[in-house]
């Protein structure tokens, strides 16, 4: 098991930028795929961006190009850089360990670990 704390979220305005920071504790997380999931209100929660454990990152078509994770990971804290922030990014932002197969790294059900959420307001 790991323990995830979120931190960095806030207000933006459009095209503006946010770094997430998740915290995460526990002797094996590096065995883990790290990933990043967004909720909207009224919305499902959907994939953002994974890194697995060979350090390869996937992202979402609606984020591809403008948000990234930083690698390598330093000091047991895996990013999300936001650039070019739209309104519709705005949601609750999630930071989750798991060992999911690669074909299923955007599944939110197969990561068994989460961290309490940040919310990130873009907005005018």
């Amino acid at each position: 098991q790991v323990q995830l704390v979120e931190s960095g979220g806030g207000l933006v305005q459009p095209g503006g930028s946010l770094r997430l920071s998740c915290a995460v504790s526990g002797n094996s997380f590096r065995t883990y795929a790290m990933a990043w999931f967004r909720q909207a209100p009224g919305k499902e929660r959907e994939f953002v961006a994974a890194l697995n454990r060979n350090s390869h990152t996937y992202y979402a078509d609606s984020v591809k190009g403008r948000f990234a994770i930083p690698r390598p990971i330093v000091d047991n804290t895996v990013h999300l850089q936001m650039d070019t922030l739209k309104p519709e990014d705005t949601a609750v932002y999630y930071c989750a360990a798991g060992r999911p197969v690669l074909s299923s790294i955007r599944d939110p059900n197969l990561y068994g670990n989460w961290g309490q959420g940040t919310q990130v307001t873009v907005s005018s």
